[in-house]
């Protein structure tokens, strides 16, 4: 909506891709910046432009450029690279979260060669799946792993609402800070915490995991927490994290002893009594034969 009208009608949708734009053999892909050069933008030729914009003399002949909101195409090898600022897929405009805080950021990473991993946080520990996703924010799940290089991956957490905890941490777990005034020490519950963001208390599990260095600031950038089970980047070829199996205990090792123990009792008390029995029994036969 934000085109000239000379270019707004010369914008089609690929045959191949609905979600592509076109502006006659050039595609709008989604993440991309488009220049256009003036003549087009405005839909003149270059001399009744020279006679419009007297000003921009120096700028023609040198190779002027106008940005179509905040759109631009550059020429590499060859070839146009096409990149798009905006969320211009499907997936964006399906999101019915906050788009511009789940893309703040983006722009700070590079992201060549990174993987796209997506985390479902539904009935997962919270503890096992912030260490998980540390892993992966580090790069540690690679052979190239360096402490001095960031070579993590991009981590998507969806339904971080529903996210478990063991024990009674729901009331006694408590998250505190300080405001900076005096006695102003403020405090808050997991459960309220819940409450209010669940998408905070991932992110602070796994913050709290993570080296305190210059390369903690773009891993948390790399971190994108959504409370419901859908995120903006459904373009993006994301993969499905599978955690790691593991053991659950039937009870707690204190139960356990405790039942095993009257387990014993009984057994040594069934015992017992058969013994007495066999006693009595004898004792009576005894009689009778005197």
């Amino acid at each position: 909506e934000n085109f000239p009208p000379s270019i707004s009608e010369s914008l089609h949708r690929s045959p191949q891709n609905p979600i592509v734009l076109r502006i006659g053999s050039l595609d709008l892909k989604p993440h991309s910046r488009v220049f256009l050069p003036l003549p087009f933008a405005f839909g003149v030729k270059g001399k009744r432009l020279l006679e419009l914009l007297t000003t921009f003399y120096a700028f023609l002949f040198v190779g002027s450029f106008w940005v179509v909101d905040a759109l631009c195409v550059r020429k590499q090898k060859g070839r146009f690279d096409i990149k798009i600022n905006r969320m211009a897929t499907q997936a964006a405009t399906a999101f019915s979260g906050n788009v511009k805080k789940a893309l703040a950021g983006i722009k700070r990473i590079n992201l060549d060669g990174l993987r796209w991993r997506v985390f479902d946080a539904k009935g997962q520990v919270l503890g096992r799946l912030a260490s998980q996703l540390s892993i992966v924010l580090q790069g540690k799940d690679k052979p190239t792993y360096a402490p001095n290089r960031d070579d993590g991956d991009m981590c998507i957490v969806i339904n971080a609402k529903d996210i478990s905890v063991t024990g009674r941490k729901m009331t006694d777990k408590v998250y505190y800070w300080h405001t900076g005034y005096i006695g102003h020490l403020k405090e808050r519950t997991l459960k309220d915490q819940m409450a209010k963001d669940p998408t905070e208390v991932i992110r602070k599990a796994v913050m709290r995991m993570l080296p305190r260095n210059k390369l903690r600031d773009d891993r948390d950038r790399k971190l994108r927490i959504f409370a419901d089970g859908e995120h903006p980047f459904g373009d993006r070829p994301i993969e499905p994290y599978v955690m790691p199996p593991r053991t659950v205990r039937e009870m707690r090792p204190r139960a356990r002893r405790a039942m095993v123990r009257a387990q014993k009792k009984a057994e040594m008390q069934a015992q017992g009594g058969s013994d007495t029995r066999k006693n009595k029994k004898k004792e009576v036969e005894e009689e009778e034969s005197a």
